[in-house]
């Protein structure tokens, strides 16, 4: 059993498989931390694991494929998951939340084509079960708004938002989903216009709202930055820097709140020269009032008996 992981490390599965991630998120159910991500090897879209502590992962499936069933939505979608050319698809950050009162599992992704990003839009899949089953519903640009970088949010009386870059990337929008999380029902905000923020990641404490956010350099690492309001339609605060000038070399991927008083940093280390050898990093939120505050750590290691996690300089 691990109970130590290096971050800037390529981490691997209990059968010691590397592990295919990338701008994903953990969905914590029924004892079991879901970790969705990108997996861009062979026909493959999305991958699921599963782990009871966060340091031991166990492949579930690939939950979205060139071959995943499709069935369409009262949305009006472009149900292709192959391009014109017969090549794949691009589905990129890969976000899933339950929903308690339709029983499924709802996941949407940033979609375009694979040939170009000029499609910018969002897509949707849902299944019975957090790990397998998923069916494919389509693609489309919500309110007819370009869609890149995105998130999902549940609140916690289970109201969900889905935050996404767009207009080529100038500003952020936040939707508001309709009741079974198959639609946008409302666009409630619009942020930082022209100032140019992806791969943001949401989370909650002690009743206010938080939003991290990577600076738009491709591959690069940049300055974090994040803003915190009292309602997730706003007002949100002006972006304040987060972590160093590349946010020690990570890129956002999601926040998990392991407690009300533990929040931790998932983040992406991009390898441009070899995606498979991007690696991953995590890092504990720590709080100075109401500011979150990013400090740099080499490894995190699990401390069983007490079910705690420390990290080391």
């Amino acid at each position: 059993m691990n109970n130590r992981l290096t971050n800037g490390t390529v981490w691997s599965d209990i059968h010691g498989q590397p592990i295919h991630a990338h701008g994903g998120h953990m969905l914590f159910h029924d004892h079991y931390y879901y970790w969705y991500g990108e997996d861009r090897r062979n026909e493959f879209y999305v991958s699921c694991y599963r782990s009871k502590d966060l340091f031991n992962w166990e492949f579930r499936n690939h939950i979205l494929t060139t071959s995943t069933p499709v069935a369409p939505i009262r949305v009006r979608t472009n149900t292709k998951l192959m391009n014109g050319s017969g090549g794949k698809v691009n589905l990129e950050r890969p976000k899933v939340l339950f929903n308690q009162e339709t029983k499924k599992f709802v996941l949407w992704v940033h979609y375009e084509n694979g040939t170009n990003y000029n499609d910018a839009a969002c897509a949707i899949a849902t299944s019975d079960y957090p790990d397998k089953h998923f069916i494919y519903h389509g693609s489309f640009n919500p309110y007819g708004y370009m869609s890149r970088d995105c998130t999902l949010f549940q609140d916690d009386d289970g109201t969900a938002y889905f935050i996404s870059a767009a207009r080529d990337n100038a500003d952020l929008h936040i939707y508001r989903l309709q009741q079974d999380y198959l639609n946008v029902e409302s666009l409630v905000g619009k942020l930082w216009q022209g100032e140019y923020r992806e791969a943001p990641a949401v989370f909650k404490r002690n009743g206010k709202y938080y939003m991290l956010t990577s600076f738009c350099t491709g591959w690069e690492p940049n300055q974090g930055k994040a803003s915190m309001a009292d309602a997730m339609d706003g007002p949100w605060e002006m972006l304040r820097n987060f972590g160093d000038e590349t946010t020690y070399h990570t890129q956002p991927s999601f926040v998990l709140k392991r407690s009300e008083q533990e929040y931790l940093y998932f983040a992406d280390r991009w390898n441009a020269a070899d995606y498979f050898q991007s690696s991953y990093v995590t890092l504990p939120i720590e709080f100075e009032g109401d500011k979150p505050v990013l400090n740099n750590y080499s490894a995190l290691t699990l401390e069983r008996d007490a079910n705690a996690i420390t990290f080391e300089k």
